[in-house]
């Protein structure tokens, strides 16, 4: 097998929404941001972002929702707060777990391969 390196970084014209609310400048700016974190990280990460600050990652685990679970713990555990953050995965979601723990942890909107959301 061979594979080539992925050079591709996402940019604001390349994206597609699969939600009807749209994020804000400043949402859209920290997911480009969370993206590019997320895209040079291992496998099942999900990457938290506010401000151009990465807040914590969750990585490596064999279930988005405990990788989701492990960010949100190691932002917490710094005090950070994640009122208005979003929220970069480097695979789509399936189900709607993640989406719904990251509404309830503050998370305002989300990248992943299947395009944005904006949760509130």
């Amino acid at each position: 097998m061979v594979q080539d390196k992925d050079h591709i970084t996402d940019k604001l014209a390349d994206l597609s929404y699969a939600t009807n609310n749209k994020p804000t400048e400043n949402e859209l700016a920290d997911l480009l941001f969370a993206s590019k974190l997320c895209k040079n990280t291992k496998s099942n990460t999900i990457v938290l972002v506010k401000n151009k600050q990465l807040l914590a990652s969750g990585t490596g685990q064999t279930s988005r929702v405990d990788a989701l679970n492990q960010a949100i713990e190691k932002a917490t555990n710094f005090g950070f707060n994640l009122s208005g953050s979003v929220m970069a995965s480097d695979a789509f979601f399936p189900f709607p777990d993640c989406v719904e723990i990251a509404d309830k942890a503050g998370i305002k909107s989300v990248i992943q391969p299947g395009g944005l959301s904006k949760i509130n």
